[in-house]
């Protein structure tokens, strides 16, 4: 990493992910250890802990970055606004740290890395928190009856795959690309109109 004068020097954190992406392209990703990591980085083995729990969360910081965000973002949405019209903006506004110059390396990379099982595992684990969240803060507005229970789960489900073919599309328009809103937004658009209408006629009782 070259530092220009007057540039602050990149944090460590910065500087293992640096690392860890070009010994994925020279080694692939099985092929990589932390220790090399470490070493390319010239930092020591508790350094790398101190940010990552695993090798495949180096992947992952700007996603992280983003999904931190998404619970305040739930939070503080409009009560009287309707469920999944507040869930799609909690996304959307998420994510608006991500635009054409900040692209999530494994998103671009992933056919130069090799064996991607254990990446593909870290990615599903962190959507899969997302989509306990986005199911209880369904539920809290419209319910815990069984029916309410059932449309929770599988919208939350149905939303973070459609955030994945959005990001997916976005990352692959390339130079192209623009901001991820409006692919988001496309994706979720449809599901939040039809998922509202099924709670919109939901029996009282469920509610």
């Amino acid at each position: 990493m070259t530092n220009t004068r007057g540039r602050p020097h990149a944090s460590s954190c910065e500087m293992l992910q640096e690392a860890a992406f070009e010994l994925f392209l020279e080694n692939g990703y099985a092929g990589t250890t932390v220790t090399q990591i470490t070493q390319r980085a010239g930092v020591s083995r508790a350094t790398f802990f101190n940010y990552f729990s695993a090798k495949s969360d180096v992947f992952w910081i700007d996603l992280d970055d983003v999904l931190a965000r998404l619970p305040h973002g739930l939070a503080t949405t409009d009560a009287r606004a309707p469920v999944m019209q507040a869930m799609c903006s909690a996304i959307v506004s998420a994510s608006a740290s991500l635009g054409p110059s900040k692209v999530p390396w494994a998103l671009t990379h992933l056919s130069m890395i090799g064996d991607i099982g254990e990446l593909q595992s870290s990615a599903m684990s962190r959507l899969a928190c997302q989509a306990r969240i986005l199911t209880e803060f369904i539920t809290r507005r419209i319910g815990r009856g069984s029916e309410a229970a059932l449309i929770a789960r599988a919208a939350s489900f149905a939303a973070i795959g459609a955030v994945i073919a959005a990001t997916q599309a976005w990352a692959d328009a390339s130079t192209k690309r623009g901001e991820l809103g409006p692919y988001l937004t496309a994706a979720l658009s449809p599901l939040c109109h039809g998922v509202q209408d099924a709670i919109d006629s939901m029996p009282q009782r469920e509610l």
